[in-house]
Parts: structure tokens; sequence; C-alpha cells
């Protein structure tokens, strides 16, 4: 299946991207899809959200179609 990848601020500069499509399987997690695409990158201060929804790094992709990296944010 295809999942389309965003990433965002320091999760852009880390992978190198902002935008990109993959070919995964319905059992991969978002941690191994990113440590995938960006073995080096950082990603334990940074949420997930899949198809919209905050998950866990280890959860299963399942049929998503999208995969959203934030980081941190603060303000003021």
């Amino acid at each position: 299946m295809r999942i389309k990848i965003l990433a965002f601020a320091q999760a852009r500069d880390q992978l190198g991207f902002d935008e990109r499509e993959i070919d995964c399987a319905p059992e991969h997690t978002a941690r191994e899809i990113i440590h995938g695409l960006g073995p080096g990158a950082s990603i334990e201060t940074m949420r997930v959200a899949v198809d919209c929804e905050y998950r866990g790094w280890d959860d299963p992709v399942g049929d998503a179609k999208e995969i959203a990296i934030i980081p941190p944010v603060s303000g003021g």
C-alpha cells in the first residue's frame, strides 16, 4: 500500500524532505517506516499522527493514508 509521509520543522530537517510517498505494509509501525527513511533521525521528542490522529510510534499503521511527524512546539 502507498502512504504519504509529512515531516514538519526539525523532522523535515532530519529526514531531508517535507513530503514523500512510500510503499509499506499494514503491520509496519510509524517508527519502522521513519527509521527506514532516516536511520539517524531522532524522533523521541516528536509526536506522530496517523490519518490526523495522534498515535503511538509502535502502533501498526493499518490501512492509513498519511503519517505526520510533528516536533515539539512552544509558544507564549
